[in-house]
């Protein structure tokens, strides 16, 4: 007699503005960019507009054939800069710990460099079973397909698209640059308030 198992439960999880508000930490280090480029950056701007990849950002302070060489020194000055100043979203631990105690595992996806997120996940103690960057909106979906998720959880209609694209359950937290309506119009499965609504709502969508 064969004996079918479910497979186990595995959930993506953005990185900036869902599990942590990198505002703070990437405010100084476009300040800094600023200062030392010489280049005007609104900086406050830069923070209303989280989530695409960092040359997006770039293009609209830069000419184009200097962001490939900005973008690689913001990188490298980002662990002085941003880490420190960086915190943990309101349960983003708690929701961690929910996939955990429910057998399952934690994968971060994220637009951001990838050792720069290990970086800002080791320092908040946000301890995540895989950690994949450089990914963004429907490119997500190649790590949350090869890492098996069935569900994937963000704040921007770049992570609905990633989370469709994969045929990933859609859960997003109003908590960044997208309102509750567009991520619901971008075709998000359920609009949480914030990760504090997770492990509850995770318990009844596993029953």
């Amino acid at each position: 007699m064969v004996h079918m198992t479910s497979p186990a439960l595995t959930v993506g999880f953005d990185l900036d503005m869902t599990l942590i508000d990198s505002r703070p930490g990437i405010h100084a280090c476009f300040e800094a960019l600023s200062a030392r480029t010489g280049t005007y950056i609104d900086c406050d701007l830069v923070v209303t507009r989280l989530g695409p990849p960092l040359e997006q950002e770039l293009a609209h302070w830069f000419p184009a054939d200097s962001i490939e060489e900005t973008a690689g020194v913001y990188r490298a000055m980002y662990p002085e800069h941003a880490i420190t100043g960086t915190l943990a979203m309101p349960g983003a631990r708690e929701a961690v710990t929910a996939v955990r105690a429910a057998g399952g595992r934690a994968v971060v996806v994220t637009a951001k460099w990838e050792p720069n997120a290990r970086l800002h996940l080791d320092h908040l103690g946000i301890d995540a079973d895989e950690v994949v960057g450089n990914l963004w909106a429907e490119r997500k979906a190649v790590a949350l397909r090869e890492h098996g998720a069935s569900v994937y959880v963000g704040d921007h209609t770049g992570d609905v698209r990633g989370a469709r694209t994969a045929r990933a359950y859609s859960v997003a937290v109003a908590t960044g640059p997208c309102d509750a309506e567009e991520l619901r119009e971008a075709g998000a499965d359920v609009v949480l308030a914030d990760l504090t609504e997770f492990p509850a709502w995770l318990e009844n969508h596993r029953r």
